[in-house]
């Protein structure tokens, strides 16, 4: 194992990947040399030369659309969007091509394009820059969509992601890309699409965090162990297409409760999707309805007091989980 942050386990999946298959390709706003604007492609530039690693005006469906028709006719195009919040400009090229072609084609032909954006709030960038929108990919037959929270997974699901033949929405939380953690060594290690992590095993409730929230919810399991009994399963989900639900049925059926805790809006977000299946297909196994934590139903403040308020920390979601207990666990 070695420890690198995020950004580096990113840098890595990246770099084995173009050594590995000449069809890989990347292109970007400022990613070559700049080394991408949170420093992800850091080196490629160098390493693979201009025609494998191009720099791209600021044109968001023009790079995507690029990056569809590359794909198409047989390269694996990784593009990087400098945000999620940018991405809305090449939704036509997403939603209306990427991920209808290959049904359109009849399987003639495939769209191996994966499309990189960062997400999240914690940096002051304000609305234009900070959200969080899994639910808006999540909505969307025909791709795949990764939420990565450890480095490893980071690497892993790249990986995954770029050798797949499918459509990737891989969305990255601006906040991890600091962060460290141990990473195999192993240049052919993936991680598999549709297989949640346990990340805290426990017993009394459920809590499935998205995303950075899955830190943030391991953080207040700790809370709920110490300071009141409470042992809480936390689950990461790290596809949401596909959904690894058995893992957390599975969970539910063992701890009767469960708390979901997303960042993005509440209304029609990933919370409200899991916890529409949790209780079509565990509501004989649920002591309680199933509670959401979600970031708060505004534009993301600019100012950093207001940003802080607006997406859910540990307090949020220790109250969420008492709350499933009613009079039975006291804070």
């Amino acid at each position: 194992m070695t420890v690198m942050r995020y950004r580096e386990a990113l840098n890595a999946a990246l770099r084995e990947e173009m050594a590995r298959d000449e069809n890989v390709m990347l292109m970007g706003e400022d990613i070559g040399v700049f080394n991408g604007a949170f420093k992800v492609t850091a080196g490629l530039l160098e390493e693979f030369g201009e025609k494998r690693v191009r720099d791209t005006p600021i044109s968001e469906n023009t790079i995507v659309g690029m990056g569809v028709g590359a794909a198409m006719t047989g390269l694996r195009p990784v593009v990087e969007l400098m945000t999620i919040n940018f991405s809305l400009l090449a939704m036509d090229q997403i939603v209306n091509h990427a991920a209808t072609i290959r049904y359109m084609f009849g399987g003639q032909v495939k769209v191996p394009l994966v499309v990189r954006m960062p997400q999240g709030a914690g940096h002051q960038l304000g609305p234009t820059h900070s959200h969080s929108w899994e639910a808006l990919y999540l909505h969307v037959p025909g791709l795949l969509v990764a939420v990565p929270t450890t480095a490893a997974d980071a690497k892993g699901l790249l990986k995954s992601a770029i050798r797949d033949d499918n459509p990737v929405v891989f969305i990255e939380h601006e906040y991890l890309y600091g962060q460290r953690g141990e990473v195999p060594d192993d240049d052919d290690f993936t991680v598999r699409f549709g297989v949640a992590a346990i990340r805290r095993e426990g017993s009394d409730v459920t809590v499935v965090g998205i995303s950075r929230m899955a830190l943030t919810a391991a953080r207040a399991a700790k809370t709920l162990s110490e300071e009141h009994g409470v042992e809480a399963e936390v689950i990461d989900p790290r596809t949401l297409r596909p959904l690894d639900l058995d893992t957390i049925l599975a969970s539910v059926r063992k701890t009767n409760r469960c708390v979901i805790v997303e960042e993005g809006w509440p209304h029609g977000g990933v919370g409200a999707n899991l916890a529409a299946l949790i209780q079509e297909q565990a509501f004989d196994d649920l002591d309680a309805p199933v509670q959401r934590v979600t970031g708060a139903d505004v534009p993301m403040p600019y100012s950093k007091a207001l940003e802080q308020l607006a997406f859910p920390h540990e307090p949020q979601i220790v109250d969420a989980v008492l709350a499933t207990f009613g009079d039975r666990v006291r804070p």
